[in-house]
């Protein structure tokens, strides 16, 4: 049943419209900001973020020096980037487009990266080409951030989706190896595979989103627990963190691929 399902422009323009805030929306914890200041350097770098969503990593690296794009096929969503632009004073150019056919000429970005994009095409492989195509040879940098496949969520998620009730109509999920070769794939040099947990748990999510509906607003978005219990959290969390098989227990993952020089030309502009 589930296999019919799509997600579509229509499903982005409901979420996007429903007089969703920033604060209403859960964080990364600044992963993508951290994953793209280890990759490479920020300063007068042009970057471009596939798939607006709140627009918060853009403007992070924006602080950090970077020339900022964004891309959605919503106006919706590039609308609410734009708010929040405009409340850190800063400037995003903003782009209205599909991200199978990017507005931009070959090798004109530093980085480019998406977060919770992938996932929602049945076909991602012409996304990753024209991620490839649009990044500067000899050092651009991809950097590409998905759910992990064999993880609670997905369970719950499928569940959802052969309910019809999952609020992008359809969505799937990567093992690292999987998502590693469909980068490889487009000639990109895979540099690192990284992966986090969800944080709060997904109990809690559920709990909170459960109270809430039933007009019950009594838990805090990001709970805190002693500081110890948190210094302790990070150490495991950072121990985990440099194990490989360790990522097939988090809640996403994500690789950071390069351009290599040799490549540009290779294949034309779409």
């Amino acid at each position: 049943m589930s296999t019919a399902r799509e997600s579509t422009k229509e499903h982005w323009q409901r979420f996007w419209s429903d007089g969703r805030q920033l604060e209403d929306v859960y964080s990364n914890g600044d992963r993508l900001l951290a994953v793209a200041t280890s990759a490479r350097d920020l300063k007068g770098c042009r970057t471009l973020e596939v798939g607006a969503g709140t627009g918060r990593d853009t403007l992070a690296l924006i602080e950090r020096g970077a020339s900022g794009y964004v891309v959605d096929y919503t106006f919706e969503a590039l609308g609410l980037t734009r708010r929040a632009a405009q409340a850190a004073g800063r400037t995003v150019n903003l782009v209205c487009a599909d991200a199978r056919a990017l507005p931009f000429r070959d090798d004109s970005f530093g980085l480019v990266f998406h977060q919770g994009l992938l996932e929602h095409f049945r076909e991602p492989e012409p996304i990753l080409s024209e991620n490839r195509r649009v990044l500067e040879s000899g050092g651009g940098v991809l950097i590409v951030d998905v759910p992990q496949r064999y993880h609670a969520w997905t369970v719950l998620k499928k569940i959802l989706i052969a309910l019809d009730k999952w609020f992008a109509g359809w969505e799937t999920q990567f093992s690292p190896r999987e998502l590693e070769k469909l980068v490889e794939a487009e000639s990109l040099e895979v540099r690192r595979t990284y992966g986090e947990w969800m944080v709060p748990s997904l109990g809690y999510r559920a709990t909170r989103v459960l109270l809430a509906k039933a007009g019950l607003k009594i838990l805090p978005m990001y709970p805190h627990g002693p500081a110890w219990w948190d210094r302790a959290w990070d150490s495991w969390r950072a121990w985990l963190g440099r194990r490989r098989w360790a990522l097939y227990t988090c809640f996403v993952i994500g690789v950071v691929a390069e351009k290599r020089r040799e490549e540009s030309g290779i294949r034309g502009a779409a």
